[in-house]
């Protein structure tokens, strides 16, 4: 496969605020998504999404896109996928980065025989994200498998 490649554009509006949009993504459409520094942080803005939660985002929603390509490629029945995400923020050896990330995958299968298969696609899905794969912070997934509609 050849290179892709994905373009932000982050343009400053005031103060520890800027707005960040993609020319791929339709900006008509309200695409773009204020960002700030978060309120941990000196002259930090709460309610704001911030780069911590976006690099939470990157990881937890390439592990949803990538479980949706391989549940289907295997035709597993399922009815419900979400996650919830943590991203640990500390200081390392003097500098501040995302050292772990926890993901909690819950799927909701139909039928109680795929229960092992679906366990089985998460942990591939969670090998194969390209995003948890391209970092250096600790991934780490419980996931939970409901049988339900």
């Amino acid at each position: 496969m050849d290179a892709h490649y994905y373009n932000v554009d982050v343009n400053w509006n005031a103060e520890r605020k800027g707005t960040m949009c993609s020319p791929e993504l339709s900006q008509e459409a309200g695409i773009c998504i204020e960002v700030a520094t978060p309120p941990e942080f000196p002259k930090g803005m709460p309610g704001i999404w911030s780069p911590e939660h976006l690099f939470t985002a990157a990881v937890s929603s390439c592990l949803m896109t990538t479980f949706l390509s391989i549940a289907e490629n295997s035709k597993l029945s399922f009815t419900h996928f979400s996650c919830k995400s943590k991203g640990k923020l500390e200081q390392v050896e003097g500098k501040f980065m995302m050292s772990e990330i926890l993901l909690e995958p819950t799927v909701t299968i139909v039928d109680e025989k795929d229960r092992e298969r679906a366990e089985r696609i998460l942990q591939k899905s969670e090998a194969a994200c390209l995003i948890s794969n391209s970092v250096k912070s600790k991934v780490t997934m419980q996931a939970t498998i409901v049988v339900g509609v």
